[in-house]
């Protein structure tokens, strides 16, 4: 059964640094495009980071842009998501998506993730 499972989240300051894991079991992370997403209350799911797990290529989303990393760790089967710089406004659920792909991430990576996790918390408060 194909499963993604995301940790890392927690309660950060603002300022603070935050890694999110999502590991994946049931199949192996090759040839797949792995999204983070995240969705904060009252807001839109939205997509913040992009990777390739084919060739490394990365997307993110402007919001993110210099502050967020997303890194890919074929042999253990996981994706990270190096979060530093924290806002308040990074407050949300975390979730890990991914879909099958041989392409080059672009903005378009978001669309059609056919798996997901449940989520991880992120709170940026002091």
């Amino acid at each position: 059964q194909l499963q993604l499972v995301e940790s890392g989240g927690g309660l950060v300051q603002p300022g603070g640094s935050l890694r999110l894991s999502c590991a994946a079991s049931g199949f192996t992370l090759n040839y797949y495009a792995i999204g983070w997403f995240r969705q904060a209350p009252g807001k839109e799911r939205e997509g913040v980071s992009c990777i390739s797990t084919s060739d490394g290529s990365t997307n993110y989303a402007d919001s993110v842009k210099g502050r967020f990393t997303i890194s890919r760790d074929n042999a253990k089967n996981t994706v990270y998501l190096q979060m530093n710089s924290l806002k308040p406004e990074d407050t949300a659920v975390y979730y890990c998506a991914a879909r099958p792909s041989l392409r080059k991430v672009s903005s378009a990576c978001y669309y059609g993730m056919g798996y997901w996790g449940k989520g991880t918390l992120v709170t940026v408060s002091s």
